[in-house]
């Protein structure tokens, strides 16, 4: 028997575009910043890997902190677009 969650006790996800960055790089970036806590906090998921583009789900309260992390990060790695849902990210 499969539980499911009450739609108030999910995560509510936001879907990152990220160009020019692979999963070690973002990881990376992230943990600098924002350390293990906000890690946890961000709950950050990959979702898909192209060449140079990854899709990364993260928890929608720690969106400006991870927003933060990639402007202060002296890295190529850019986010390009911010969507709720994956269908909204790919247009």
């Amino acid at each position: 028997m499969v539980l499911k969650l009450k739609p108030t006790m999910r995560l509510k996800r936001r879907y990152l575009l990220i160009s020019n960055a692979n999963k070690e790089e973002i990881e990376r970036v992230i943990l600098d910043y924002l350390g293990i806590l906000g890690w946890a906090k961000a709950a950050p998921f990959f979702v898909s890997e192209s060449e140079n583009k990854v899709i990364l789900a993260v928890n929608r309260e720690e969106l400006n902190n991870i927003r933060a992390a990639f402007e202060i990060a002296l890295t190529k790695a850019k986010i390009i677009r911010v969507s709720g849902t994956l269908k909204g990210l790919k247009k």
